[in-house]
């Protein structure tokens, strides 16, 4: 039997037929950029989107376990908005997280280039039901004398996650067309979810992902022994999440990433690891770290 579960259409329609208890929701919707999209309008008028995105958060918190959390992704410009839209349907805000792309800024000419995402993480009533505090091993920055022993803690403050940008650094995680290109110019990066899953879910626990994209959020809850529902409106992103999820490849690994991690006082109680290798043995993909 299957820990995952795929779902062709409209996230806001499926929502209300949801029979899953949610633990953690990973929200990561169209940005109403006037991106291309096959089958979403992403040039709608900026009341009539957020509304949309309120909706959204509502239906999302009323399947939420109490203490459950969500992690709602946007433009840095969208922040208020953001915050709104999960305070009016009920959420308790925890953290703003700034995820510091790695890549160069986008430059503006009026004001300050923009180097980052905002990652809104908030709560059903009040504390959270899970929150694992992870420490991880960092890149000693430049001017530091002393090498750190036993990492560090997490803060809001993510700048060692890369994105999947449109050229060399996408590298092979990104999903490409036959000539090439990029299938899904806004896929995220395996890193970034396994970070939110492990930071608030146990071994077990549901994970919600409404715009599934391609499925990275399912791809990395399975193989961390979570179960996973995704929702996603294009048949061709459908397509690809379940290509993904008959065999994990080696670039969807999150056993490159384990030893970030080491040093987290629970992480053998958080990261199901053998259930991870067993995942990659039978996919018959790579060595561990590739």
């Amino acid at each position: 039997m299957n820990n995952y579960r795929i779902i062709q259409g409209d996230c806001l329609k499926i929502l209300f037929n949801l029979t899953e208890q949610v633990d953690l929701t990973f929200l990561d919707p169209p940005f109403n950029q006037d991106k291309e999209y096959t089958e979403w309008n992403d040039n709608l008028p900026k009341q009539e989107y957020w509304q949309i995105m309120k909706n959204v958060c509502q239906k999302i918190y009323e399947s939420t376990s109490d203490g459950g959390a969500i992690y709602f992704m946007q433009r840095e410009k969208n922040t208020e908005f953001v915050l709104q839209s999960l305070r009016e349907s009920g959420w308790t805000f925890q953290n703003l997280i700034i995820w510091k792309k790695k890549t160069s800024a986008v430059p503006c000419s009026n004001k300050f280039g923009k180097q980052f995402q905002i990652i809104a993480f908030a709560t059903k009533k009040g504390k959270p039901r899970v929150f694992n505090r992870l420490r991880v091993s960092l890149p000693l920055p430049p001017n530091y004398k002393y090498e750190r022993e036993n990492g560090i803690y997490l803060t809001d403050v993510w700048d060692d996650i890369r994105e999947l940008t449109s050229g060399y650094f996408a590298g092979d995680e990104a999903i490409r067309k036959d000539n090439g290109q990029r299938f899904h110019k806004q896929q995220a990066p395996i890193a970034l979810l396994l970070r939110i899953i492990l930071s608030s879910t146990k071994i077990g626990d549901t994970v919600l992902d409404p715009f599934a994209g391609t499925g990275t959020t399912l791809v990395v809850a399975e193989q961390l022994g979570r179960k996973s529902v995704g929702m996603e409106i294009s048949s061709e992103n459908v397509k690809i999440i379940e290509n993904r999820m008959i065999k994990i490849q080696k670039a969807d690994s999150v056993l490159r990433f384990h030893r970030d991690y080491v040093y987290t006082e629970n992480l053998k109680a958080i990261w199901n690891f053998n259930s991870a290798c067993a995942i990659h043995k039978k996919g018959e993909t790579l060595s561990l770290f590739g």
